[in-house]
């Protein structure tokens, strides 16, 4: 592994001044060094922002939970709070990797490196989230770009993530049996104008199935969705799975989501 200067900042305007664009923020680490440790990314600095407190934490309000981008996963899923105003969101973050993972990861970090298999990016979707950067609002349908990319410029941080509390939801995943990363995850929230489906693990990023959401709108059950095609024409296939397979997956996982709602 490279050498690089390791800095610590401990409000968000420090790290900004601190970063150049061969820097990175390091809050869990749980993709960024592994990633530095395989030379898949070299950075000259790692900007700790772990001491930052304002980023840390969750508020609830009548129609929102924010939690803040260095909250770790372990926090999300030991919530009462979150159990009791989105309990599908907690079910989410117990479900990601093994206790190291979840004691040390962040929903911040998570979200910002947008692996096409992780959880979070689908909760954002679903839940209709808004990402809070230390310069902007950031609505989630505009946020998720692709493989490993997002909407944030060089040196914008995730404060919080602030998700929209539906009437129902329920998150899904067939997950790989070694890292728990969903080989296809589907996560179904219900709110009173619209319902929004968001798919992880099947494709090269985070997405929402316009015709899936359309089908449960007019028909909130599981029957809803079964006269629905999924194409596995843009869809992955590896080692894991192929295509076809994950096409299938994603409406078992949507059934079992609306049956759990």
């Amino acid at each position: 592994m490279k050498n690089f200067n390791f800095k610590s900042a401990s409000t968000t305007k420090e790290a900004s001044k601190l970063f150049s664009n061969r820097s990175a923020f390091l809050a869990g680490g749980m993709t960024l060094l592994p990633a530095i440790k395989l030379r898949l990314a070299a950075y000259s600095e790692l900007i700790n922002i772990k001491k930052i407190k304002n980023l840390s934490g969750i508020k609830i309000s009548s129609k929102s939970i924010k939690i803040g981008s260095i909250t770790t996963h372990a926090v999300v899923a030991s919530s009462k709070e979150v159990k009791k105003t989105i309990h599908s969101l907690g079910i989410l973050a117990e479900g990601i990797g093994d206790p190291q993972v979840r004691n040390r990861g962040t929903i911040g970090g998570s979200i910002a490196n947008n692996d096409p298999a992780a959880d979070y990016p689908s909760a954002c979707l679903a839940l209709n989230a808004t990402i809070h950067t230390n310069r902007r609002k950031i609505l989630s349908d505009k946020f998720f770009k692709g493989m490993f990319e997002t909407d944030l410029k060089k040196g914008e941080l995730i404060e919080g993530i602030e998700f929209v509390i539906p009437e129902k939801s329920a998150y899904v995943k067939f997950p790989n049996p070694a890292s728990r990363y969903a080989i296809v995850g589907v996560y179904v929230a219900k709110f009173k104008n619209e319902v929004r489906v968001a798919i992880t693990g099947a494709s090269t990023s985070v997405y929402r199935s316009k015709e899936i959401e359309t089908s449960l709108f007019k028909n909130f059950s599981p029957s809803a969705i079964d006269n629905i095609n999924i194409s596995s024409k843009e869809l992955n296939s590896d080692m894991h799975a192929s295509a076809e397979y994950r096409a299938h997956l994603i409406k078992v996982m949507t059934r079992k989501a609306v049956s759990s709602c």
